[in-house]
């Protein structure tokens, strides 16, 4: 009878390891098939591996990103092992994405769009401004990281962008905030008053200076434009809204 129940056993034992063995190899992938799988059986989702970046495109790491941005709005933000992910990638990195955001304390890039160690690299500056030491980071990140996506995020009430519309001098800052000054001049005449006081022209100066950035990026950098024209990587722009932490995404 021992024996009988053993080899009626069997059938149930091989599949427990089957499904075991497919439930490693998901946590072992990355990218957005992996956060997928990943958020629907609630495993725990590894650092990503040179394999993994390989396998992105352009198109799936902003698919990644939306849909990291979408689990951190509703709640539900992928299970991860931060320090084995530290000691994962102290021998090496591969981000599949490269995000350029503002240095505001409330637009922690990492945690909106639900992105672990490893995972992008992150530039962060106030305004989200563009400068040398940015774009040659930026080149790092396409040209020798293999990051598949540049993706530039402003965010609402922006007070970098407060400060440039109304003029604001202090120290250092004043440079930086001069290089927010084209942006107003894109922004209708009509939006009045033009200064901070008046938020809905704040915002639509941020977004303006998240096109800017990323017309700047093609323009002073012939690395990252002749990898865009070849599809190799990609570029997008976004706004990030404080009070939802939802990123809006442009079309275009």
């Amino acid at each position: 009878m021992k024996n009988i129940l053993n080899r009626l056993s069997l059938p149930t034992v091989l599949v427990s390891v089957v499904v075991l063995a497919a439930g490693c190899q998901c946590c072992r992938n990355t990218g957005a098939s992996m956060t997928a799988t990943a958020t629907a059986a609630g495993a725990e989702v590894s650092a990503p591996t040179k394999a993994a970046q390989a396998a992105m495109t352009p198109q799936s790491a902003l698919a990644e990103l939306k849909t990291g941005n979408a689990r951190f709005v509703a709640g539900h933000p992928l299970k991860r092992n931060f320090p084995a992910d530290a000691k994962a990638t102290a021998s090496g990195q591969y981000p599949f994405a490269v995000v350029l955001s503002c240095l505001d304390s409330r637009q922690p890039i990492e945690i909106v769009l639900d992105q672990g160690i490893g995972d992008i690299f992150s530039a962060r500056v106030a305004g989200n401004v563009l400068n040398d030491d940015i774009l040659g980071s930026l080149e790092f990140a396409c040209k020798v990281s293999g990051a598949k996506l540049i993706a530039v995020i402003g965010h609402s009430n922006c007070g970098a962008i407060k400060g440039a519309v109304d003029s604001v001098e202090l120290g250092s800052l004043t440079g930086l905030l001069t290089k927010i000054h084209p942006a107003m001049y894109q922004v209708p005449a009509d939006a009045q008053p033009r200064n901070s006081k008046n938020l809905e022209f704040v915002d639509r100066v941020a977004e303006a200076n998240v096109r800017l950035v990323m017309q700047e990026v093609r323009e002073r950098s012939p690395i990252l434009r002749e990898m865009i024209e070849q599809g190799r990587i990609g570029l997008a722009g976004g706004m990030y809204e404080l009070s939802s932490g939802k990123v809006e995404f442009f079309d275009k």
